[in-house]
């Protein structure tokens, strides 16, 4: 059984970010590592698996030590002050996750930590490195994250179609809303749901739960991702994050879901192959990993974490990777 603590990180923005740190039962001397969430999630999904060990609890079981962050606005981090809610992802990449990296440093007494991005957490933790520099920073995991839009799906196109409208809605329990909709949804639209989390791969009986990580949406950040698909280069504040990833030199591993409808599989492999491109003479410090497809299970956004075998074909392979990183450094 591993330890779990809870620790309440200042951001200096008026926000006290929750960071869950997971202790392994067994201790290695491994860099740290930090999950990042993404967009209307929270850290939940990071400790939770409907019938396996969960990714925290996989990386833990491996010997490393985990952190997983809620930033503002997502699950338990809170205000403490009277804070409008006037960010975007700039204030999220660089603030909210250097503040944790810097708290996860200290605790550990640790010069680097390794970084899990997840979905739009990879390019939070992209924006950060483009900001900040990679010093704090030794191996880095996308897991169906993105940078720069290659493909974009058709429903977000349509749905991020004007900045100027989706970043005047604003909404609220979203949370209880996916808790009602999600069996219906099972039920009646399953072909439609597949485009986030296949029925077919990941069991959903208990909505409950799952839905524990679903955020509301944030009409700053909904603007923002809709210029972001006009533009398809990620920019924060001024910086062209997806140009300047080009240049990093932290170990990588990618991991891309075959049948993802909301980060596609061309959007999710250009990490790898932005990166790739600069260092073809070091491939031992890059990898790309591919789950899903006609012969296996269909694994979109969502079964990255719930699926069945996930923690054997996903988080197993993500443990392996930072550990054997460790080792060369």
């Amino acid at each position: 059984m591993n330890d779990r603590e809870m620790h309440w990180v200042d951001d200096g923005a008026g926000w006290e970010l929750m960071v869950r740190r997971t202790a392994p039962a067994k201790p290695s001397r491994a860099r740290p590592v930090l999950i990042v969430p993404g967009y209307g999630m929270n850290s939940f999904i990071f400790g939770f698996h409907p019938a396996e060990r969960s990714l925290e609890a996989t990386l833990a079981a491996q010997g490393l030590t985990v952190y997983a962050a809620d930033l503002r606005g997502q699950g338990r981090a809170r205000a403490t002050r009277d804070v409008d809610d006037h960010y975007g992802m700039a204030e999220l990449a660089v603030d909210d996750v250097g503040a944790v990296i810097d708290f996860v440093r200290e605790r550990e007494g640790a010069d680097q930590v390794d970084l899990v991005g997840c979905s739009l957490g990879t390019a939070l933790a992209f924006g950060y490195l483009a900001h900040r520099g990679s010093d704090a920073v030794g191996s880095f995991v996308s897991l169906g994250g993105l940078v720069r839009w290659v493909e974009i799906p058709t429903l977000l196109r349509v749905a991020f179609a004007s900045p100027a409208v989706v970043g005047l809605v604003k909404m609220r329990g979203t949370r209880d809303f996916a808790r009602r909709a999600l069996p219906i949804v099972t039920r009646a639209f399953p072909r439609l749901l597949s485009l986030y989390v296949n029925p077919a791969s990941s069991d959903l009986a208990r909505a409950e739960e799952i839905c524990e990580t679903v955020e509301d949406p944030h009409p700053i950040i909904n603007r923002e991702i809709a210029e972001w698909i006009a533009r398809r280069d990620l920019v924060m504040r001024g910086v062209n994050v997806s140009a300047e990833i080009e240049s990093m030199a932290n170990p990588l591993l990618c991991v891309v879901a075959k049948d993802d409808g909301i980060v596609p599989e061309a959007t999710a492999r250009d990490v790898y192959e932005r990166i790739a491109k600069r260092s073809a003479n070091e491939s031992r410090d890059r990898e790309l990993l591919v789950v899903g497809g006609e012969r296996d299970l269909p694994i979109a956004h969502a079964d990255l974490f719930l699926s069945r075998g996930a923690e054997r074909r996903i988080f197993e392979p993500i443990a392996r990777f930072l550990l054997e990183r460790n080792r060369l450094s």
